[in-house]
């Protein structure tokens, strides 16, 4: 990676990884993605903000060689997670008088995943500043943007609020800063979707523990910076919002047809009355779009055949991944089909106790479906027009 400037003595010393396609074993990275870290070169000490996934260790390492580092005071942690965290220990070799400065939380977890001795710790608290000499670091505990230790860095002077996985995304690109807004807002989106929504209500808080602070740039510690910082914190207050679309998510699989021929025909009537329609054929489907799609809809229902005796194993997975993230949902159905029986139903609504929903008349089928049951789907597709009618989110 190319060291470049963000301002004058600071410096995004981290890697770009292009080619890495899963993250956590579990999150598709269709575009890459980049581990940022931030040199500050004060006139008096020098501080290092996170540092890169181990993978990419050897890059850090020489992107501080191209700036003739010879010595780190301060390697900052905002966040516990390996992919910044987890080249600290060789930072830690290679400048042994470094010291790692965070939190306490964050300095317990860190001594517990990557075995760092308590000697090589400086701890701080909320709001609390450290010098190096004409810039002034100030620290912000953010719990539960993502994880409990998480925090950001804010650098007075030149107005730059560093939050590692807050505001990133996942994008692998050579711009330094914000180039193509569409595309940066796509994977913000699916970055938000697949990792910060399950913690809306703290995210809430937190921008609004930030919006009086002069901020000129947003510096994330995945994907390119933001110089105009409200593009992002803008694109976040209308994803945490309370407000939903005139939308219904559909994730199905279907074994026999019998469950396709439901889906396609609820697609259709959907779309007759007005309401955007998603299917996702869980066969095919990325699971970070069918994240993405929750981010806004106001419906979601999920459309499974009957497997011994219970929905389909993709359908499980699909469901425990919603009931998991936690979209602002206001209802949900379930249409399926059976041969000779089972708890299908029984199991789906099971699975998404955390969706504070309501739930609509399912439609569950014996065998392919027939014209009453076509019909049970046209009353189906009404109520759900009635339910967005009655919630204001149709006219």
């Amino acid at each position: 990676m190319a060291v470049r400037e963000i301002r004058p003595g600071i410096y995004p010393v981290g890697a770009i990884d292009w080619d890495r396609r899963l993250f956590d074993e579990l999150i598709p990275l269709p575009d890459g993605t980049s581990y940022n870290s931030y040199l500050i070169e004060g006139s008096e000490k020098i501080a290092l903000i996170d540092t890169v996934d181990p993978t990419k260790g050897p890059e850090l390492i020489d992107n501080l060689k191209k700036l003739d580092i010879n010595n780190i005071d301060y390697v900052i942690a905002n966040h516990a997670e390996q992919d910044h965290s987890g080249s600290i220990p060789r930072i830690l070799e290679l400048y042994p008088d470094a010291k790692v400065l965070t939190n306490p939380r964050c300095k317990d977890m860190l001594m517990d995943l990557l075995l760092i001795p308590e000697d090589k710790f400086l701890t701080i608290n909320d709001r609390e500043t450290v010098s190096l000499g004409n810039k002034t670091m100030e620290f912000i505990l953010a719990p539960w943007v993502h994880w409990p230790e998480t925090m950001f860095t804010y650098l007075k002077e030149d107005k730059i609020l560093f939050t590692c996985d807050f505001l990133g995304s996942h994008m692998a690109a050579s711009d330094l800063f914000v180039v193509d807004e569409a595309k940066v807002y796509e994977s913000a989106k699916r970055y938000y979707a697949e990792i910060m929504m399950p913690f809306r209500t703290s995210i809430k808080k937190h921008l609004g523990g930030i919006k009086d602070m002069e901020i000129e740039i947003v510096a994330p510690s995945h994907g390119p910076v933001y110089q105009m910082p409200e593009f992002i914190i803008n694109a976040y207050k209308e994803w945490i919002s309370d407000e939903v679309k005139n939308e219904v998510i559909i994730p199905y699989i279907s074994m026999h047809g019998s469950t396709e021929k439901l889906v396609n025909y609820f697609v259709d009537v959907l779309i007759e009355r007005d309401i955007t329609v998603k299917p996702f054929n869980l066969t095919r489907t990325d699971i970070g779009e069918l994240a993405m799609a929750l981010v806004d809809a106001a419906t979601i229902v999920i459309a499974s055949p009957t497997v011994l005796a219970g929905p389909h194993p993709n359908i499980v997975y699909a469901a425990y991944l919603v009931n998991a993230l936690r979209p602002k949902l206001r209802f949900a159905s379930v249409i399926g089909s059976y041969g000779w029986g089972g708890k299908m139903l029984e199991q789906i609504k099971e699975m998404i106790t955390n969706l504070k929903v309501e739930i609509i008349e399912p439609v569950i089928v014996k065998g392919y479906p027939n014209e009453e049951d076509f019909k049970s789907l046209d009353r189906l597709a009404d109520k759900v027009l009635q339910k967005h009618k009655e919630h204001n989110i149709i006219s």
